[in-house]
């Protein structure tokens, strides 16, 4: 009878089953991918959690005891396609990270001079336009101009200003006209380049005190359009003083109002050239409305 148990309906030949005996330390093979290791004989079985999907490799980043893993929530305003689903710098495998100092939510971001103007406001003025917007609509013309520079026209400018600054004077005017013509042309074209070199330098100090305000303006398109502003805000009270004089009331309260007007347009250029509020505008353009006020008041005292 017991011959008859164990030999039935079985190969009595075959030799019994063996646990799998563990491996010398250092010599154990790996198992196949994407399998759990076997583990070693004699000890108890471990519990096995299912393994979330989400990674693709059958190696779970989160730890999941219920196998109902779910993607981390991005930060607001960083979420996937759709604010949901389509997570791709948060998935398993893809987790983000952040910088040292990063703000994820992009607040808290401090104001820096020329930001809100980095590109030009529209293409470059022609000569005429640039003039006239300068008298008409001073504001929109110097933003759409801070990023040009506008030499020609304001070199030419300021020297045909220079010519005629010498009638306004009174003393230079009478040392002109009582001149022979081979020497009255050297004084006007000497007058010319003089308010030229002068225009350059007090530019480029207006510009200087700019940039240690904190603007961010170009030197060329600053230094440019305040010749422009210097030549055009005093053409009125030089016009009236060739033919009236520099001592005449007419052309003294012409002095003194088209140099209030010269401040007005420095500061409006300061501020859209350099993107500075108005009093850091008007601080750097106060050296030269002193001198343009010096030059002015040398043909009206």
């Amino acid at each position: 009878m017991a011959g008859f148990r164990i030999g039935r309906g079985r190969d009595n030949n075959r030799t019994p089953q063996q646990p799998p005996q563990q491996q010398p330390y250092g010599q154990q093979q790996p198992p196949p991918y994407g399998q759990q290791p076997y583990p070693p004989a004699g000890s108890p079985p471990q519990q096995q959690w299912p393994q979330p999907g989400a990674g693709g490799h059958g190696e779970p980043e989160y730890f999941d005891p219920y196998g109902q893993q779910q993607p981390p929530q991005a930060p607001y305003g960083h979420g996937g396609q759709g604010g949901h689903g389509g997570y791709t710098n948060d998935n398993p495998g893809h987790t983000q990270v952040f910088a040292v100092g990063e703000d994820p939510y992009g607040q808290g971001a401090t104001y820096q001079a020329g930001a809100a103007a980095a590109a030009p406001a529209g293409p470059r003025l022609p000569w005429k336009k640039l003039l006239r917007g300068i008298v008409m609509r001073p504001g929109q013309t110097f933003l759409q101009m801070r990023d040009y520079a506008v030499w020609g026209p304001a070199l030419t400018v300021t020297f045909l200003y220079g010519l005629l600054a010498v009638f306004g004077l009174d003393d230079a005017r009478k040392d002109v006209i009582n001149a022979t013509l081979s020497k009255a042309v050297p004084i006007v074209l000497s007058a010319g380049a003089a308010f030229v070199i002068c225009g350059l330098l007090l530019g480029a100090v207006t510009h200087t005190l700019a940039r240690q305000l904190g603007g961010d303006g170009s030197w060329q398109p600053t230094v440019g359009l305040s010749m422009l502003v210097m030549s055009l805000t005093d053409a009125p009270r030089l016009i009236f003083a060739v033919f009236l004089g520099g001592d005449n009331g007419l052309v003294q309260v012409l002095g003194w109002a088209t140099w209030v007007a010269a401040g007005a347009l420095f500061t409006s250029l300061i501020s859209k050239s350099h993107d500075l509020p108005w009093p850091k505008a008007l601080g750097a353009s106060a050296i030269q409305l002193i001198a343009l006020l010096s030059i002015i008041k040398l043909g009206t005292i």
